[in-house]
């Protein structure tokens, strides 16, 4: 009989690619995870990794068993849920949450929970969302809050579900007292933007070199609201999402953007969890946060 610890590490070692990787992630140290793979390998009677210069991949039979490994813990996941739901107290929930959900959605979530849920622990901490769902299939988060841009879809990951939260319109923002109406007003001007990657800094630049320019990008952040405050300040323009204000008066002047685009913003769970208590709990907060006004 296999034992499930071990094969998590596989399970683990197969997303993750490194044995260093692992050992951040399940706070092992490195040494601890080789001996458990090594005696995994005993289990199994053949072997399941080969060097690759400095680091190891898995053979043919250990990316076969790291299949069997994903269904192995997805199933314990489901049986781990159906015993929550058949007694009172509910499992901590960890989040993982956007930057701009964080500010928009988190308070009016918790508070929901608070009145809801008073026993229910969540763990939160703010991941772009490539990094929240990669951590929710690698088993690191039990829920993330994400988003996909126009034109710009997301992996889908396999055992990953999708729930919307809804769509979140995106605007040109400029200084409150700038007169441009229209982005090709803002050609010649200072730009601030998403890191280069991120899909949010993919869509913007198409966005401007559809309207005929490339934008010059002065600066470059992740933190929307350092966006906001660079805007208000007349240092820059942007794009912004209405999330990051979430129901406030925005210290900038927002300009509809051509064809009115939304992203959408939703939350994904691994499906074996979906059904726990507490994940169903911290879903329905959020999806209250989002319909009360947090866009």
């Amino acid at each position: 009989m296999f034992d499930l610890r071990r094969l998590r590490l596989l399970h683990e070692l197969s997303v993750r690619g490194t044995l260093a990787a692992v050992a951040d992630a399940l706070s092992y140290s490195p040494s601890t995870i080789s001996q458990q793979l090594n005696l995994l390998e005993k289990e199994a009677g053949v072997p399941l990794l080969e060097p690759d210069g400095r680091r190891v991949r898995l053979t043919a039979q250990g990316a076969a068993l790291a299949a069997h490994a994903a269904r192995m813990l997805a199933a314990d996941e489901a049986a781990r849920a159906e015993l929550e739901r058949m007694r009172p107290s509910l499992a901590p929930v960890r989040l993982a949450v956007m930057q701009s959900a964080a500010h928009g959605l988190l308070p009016r979530a918790l508070d929901a929970l608070a009145a809801g849920e008073p026993q229910l622990r969540v763990e939160v901490a703010e991941l772009a969302p490539e990094e929240g769902l990669f951590e929710v299939a690698a088993r690191g988060f039990d829920l993330a809050v994400a988003e996909q841009y126009p034109g710009h879809t997301r992996e889908h990951r396999e055992g990953l579900e999708r729930g919307l939260l809804g769509r979140d319109a995106i605007r040109l923002a400029v200084a409150r007292d700038d007169r441009a109406r229209r982005l090709d007003d803002l050609r010649d001007r200072a730009w601030v933007m998403e890191p280069v990657g991120t899909a949010a800094r993919q869509w913007a630049t198409q966005q401007c070199r559809a309207a005929g320019f490339e934008p010059d990008v002065r600066f470059e952040m992740a933190d929307l609201t350092a966006h906001a405050r660079l805007v208000a300040s007349g240092h820059a323009v942007g794009m912004i999402p209405d999330l990051v204000f979430a129901g406030e008066t925005p210290p900038v002047r927002l300009v509809d953007l051509p064809g009115e685009p939304r992203r959408e913003v939703f939350t994904a769970v691994r499906r074996g969890t979906a059904d726990r208590p507490g994940v169903r709990a911290v879903r329905g907060a959020l999806q209250v946060a989002y319909d009360r006004g947090g866009r």
